[in-house]
């Protein structure tokens, strides 16, 4: 597994003196260009208790370990925080690459001023942590994220850097996110005290499935028409210090059921976590990105709407369509290829993708997905044969039949995985010949 090397460099730890909280910045991309520690917001938090415990939630997904993974020296352990203006989003993956984590602080929370849109790196150390846990309902909290706050809450000015290793798994469990989210629907939705019996209430082990029942969600021991596939309650763990807070509890799935989505709207605010099938699979396993990379314009149509993204809050497809000239099928495409490199999320509540920046380059796409990067090869070795809707592709290992109507093939991957990784690089370089073939035919 290649990754990448990124310095972190702060002018001072994050801290919380006095109620005043601090969160320190470093590097990141901005609408004013690319400052070293920006500068994006300062003001009152209005929910402090609710703020303090959830960026706590953020947190803690980081420090995750499910399935035996370990928290490697030097993981990831900064949150990501996108200032779209009239709100902040906090972001988090897990060590194991199966838990995603974002705070919304939206109008609601927040009562202060924006001096600037953009994505950047915050630090959470333990003495900060130690600190948020303490806050309490009553307690005043003043937010500041960039380097100003910190000149009131440090005095020695300590530089503090890092450098952390960025594995390309963390990436591409950013970019499979956003493209899995994009295709879910909500499946059920509690409110109250009703939504914290039904997550306290869940089986400690075992696969089971969630569905709505009138105004309850039931779990059942089998998958049922519109269920949410949910594997074992331990993600979840970082949802329950919020419930005394929570207004509701909304659960979103794909089609297939497998992933799913749980979302606690807070006062002001809403907490998500989006989970990966299995306890075991991280979601940089699962291939969802791959069919709209495959595409011969989506890089092309990646530069010219990255180009129109300035730091919205929701991006509309059908504006950028009609800025970039282009129809909104290539632009989701375009957004798929630049959430690969950390540039789109998106947001199930809005049902709308939004613009950050990861610290990643264009240029390693492929190589975060070897099975594209192999489909090309296949491609520009014209190892293929196509007979309408299958395709014969010849390799070292024999030929492979691959069904296009199905997005099926009988390579031994295929059949191990039955298509629940998405398309196999047989059945991703076909469909890379049959669009080629139908652009000539035009």
């Amino acid at each position: 597994m290649t990754s990448a090397t990124q310095a972190y460099t702060y002018a001072a730890p994050s801290s919380l003196v006095d109620g005043r909280l601090g969160l320190a910045t470093s590097g990141g991309r901005a609408l004013s260009g690319r400052p070293w520690r920006p500068r994006f917001f300062r003001g009152e938090v209005t929910q402090a208790a609710p703020v303090a415990a959830a960026l706590l939630g953020v947190a803690d997904v980081v420090l995750a370990r499910d399935h035996q993974s370990q928290a490697r020296p030097g993981w990831v352990r900064d949150l990501v925080v996108t200032c779209n203006g009239d709100r902040l989003r906090f972001e988090s993956f897990s060590a194991c690459g199966g838990v995603y984590a974002r705070l919304d602080l939206l109008n609601g929370a927040l009562d202060g001023e924006v001096f600037d849109r953009g994505t950047t790196n915050v630090n959470v150390n333990a003495p900060l942590r130690e600190a948020l846990a303490r806050i309490g309902a009553r307690d005043p909290l003043h937010l500041g994220v960039g380097l100003d706050e910190l000149v009131v809450t440090t005095m020695d000015g300590a530089v503090v850097e890092k450098k952390v290793p960025l594995p390309e798994r963390w990436l591409r469990g950013f970019a499979e996110v956003q493209v899995i989210a994009s295709g879910m629907d909500q499946r059920g939705e509690l409110t109250g005290m009703a939504a914290v019996r039904f997550l306290r209430g869940l089986p400690k082990k075992g696969t089971v499935w969630v569905t709505q029942s009138g105004r309850d969600l039931k779990v059942a021991d089998r998958r049922l028409p519109g269920a949410v596939q949910f594997a074992g309650p331990h993600p979840l763990g970082t949802l329950l210090p919020l419930l005394r807070f929570a207004k509701s509890l909304r659960v979103y799935g794909p089609a297939d059921a497998a992933s799913s989505a749980w979302e606690l709207e807070l006062p002001g605010m809403r907490y998500t976590l989006t989970l990966s099938p299995e306890r075991w699979r991280g979601f940089s396993d699962g291939g969802a990105v791959l069919d709209d990379l495959a595409t011969d314009e989506a890089g092309n149509d990646a530069d010219v709407v990255g180009i129109l993204l300035n730091f919205e809050p929701e991006v509309e497809i059908g504006l950028l369509a009609d800025r970039a000239g282009i129809p909104a099928d290539r632009v989701r495409a375009a957004l798929t290829q630049l959430g690969v490199v950390g540039r789109a999320g998106y947001d199930l509540a809005e049902a709308a993708h939004f613009h950050r920046e990861l610290p990643y380059d264009k240029d390693n796409v492929v190589l975060l997905n070897p099975r594209l990067a192999k489909a090309r090869r296949l491609v520009d070795a014209g190892a293929f044969h196509l007979e309408g809707e299958s395709a014969t592709v010849h390799t070292s290992g024999g030929a492979r039949r691959v069904s296009l109507a199905h997005g099926s093939c009988t390579c031994e991957w295929w059949w191990d995985h039955r298509g629940s990784h998405r398309p196999c690089e047989h059945v991703l370089a076909a469909r890379i010949v049959a669009r080629a073939a139908v652009e000539v035919s035009r």
